[in-house]
């Protein structure tokens, strides 16, 4: 029961799309992380997932459209969404993420990105 100060947090790691738990309730966790560059297509088969942008511009491309998430604004991804998160010009954009536990990182897609093992900051 003490306050977390986000951007503390994200002073402590410099990886970029590899989250850091910093908090959990109800079975879901609150991540942050760094991104530059994309991502990969993937979905979560059971599990919805919340994005909202600390610092920067994120783009969330779905197969039929696109979304542009600014400062202070989120996105949900519904589970069983395929999506593909990605920044322009190699900016670096800090989100804060909010999923359950079991959420996998890039879900049933295995790649050199994949980072299930989160470390708490």
């Amino acid at each position: 029961m003490k306050t977390i100060n986000i951007l503390e947090k994200f002073g402590k790691f410099t990886h970029q799309w590899h989250p850091h738990i910093i908090a959990e309730l109800n079975g879901q966790q609150v991540k942050l992380a760094r991104l530059s560059g994309s991502f990969m297509w993937h979905s979560h088969e059971n599990e919805d997932e919340l994005f909202m942008v600390i610092k920067g511009v994120l783009y969330m491309k779905y197969r039929d459209s696109e979304e542009v998430v600014r400062e202070g604004e989120l996105i949900v991804v519904p589970k069983g969404v395929e999506h593909y998160p990605y920044t322009k010009n190699d900016e670096e954009v800090w989100v804060l993420l909010f999923e359950p536990a079991s959420t996998l990182h890039s879900g049933a897609i295995e790649s050199e990105r994949t980072i299930n093992n989160q470390e708490w900051i």
